[in-house]
């Protein structure tokens, strides 16, 4: 095994052991930043025209946004889980389109939409996490 397979097999352990440890708000917010890097990857592979990797990252962030989608509890959440759920599959649709057209613009209003949520994710009263 090359050092470089070793290093991809140590980061696999140590994400699983990350996630098998994590709460469910826990998960929500590894989703969240892996999300962000996917978004902010895309923007920059999309700045210096690399097209194999420009197109990795947007279908990695949709996936993401499908997690979340997933994620989310309709019981509880009522309305705002509603709502996120039309927000994440606009933004699904909306990376469908900046993927097919290497549109950078689109990928930035994504991250635009999404981190506000991302934010009001992480400062969740501790109280609310594990409801």
């Amino acid at each position: 095994m090359n050092s470089i397979a070793k290093a991809a097999a140590y980061d696999d352990m140590a994400t699983k052991s990350i996630v098998m440890g994590a709460s469910s708000h826990g998960l929500v917010t590894l989703l969240f930043e892996e999300l962000d890097s996917s978004l902010k990857a895309a923007e920059f592979f999309l700045d210096h025209q690399d097209k194999d990797n420009t197109r990795k990252n947007p279908t990695k962030a949709s996936r993401l946004l499908a997690g979340l989608q997933g994620s989310l509890d309709f019981d509880k959440g009522g309305e705002i889980a509603v709502n996120l759920a039309e927000l994440y599959r606009f933004c699904i649709n909306e990376l469908l389109k900046a993927n097919s057209s290497a549109d950078k613009e689109t990928v930035t209003t994504v991250r635009g939409l999404i981190n506000p949520i991302h934010k009001a994710w992480n400062d969740m009263p501790e109280a609310y996490r594990n409801k």
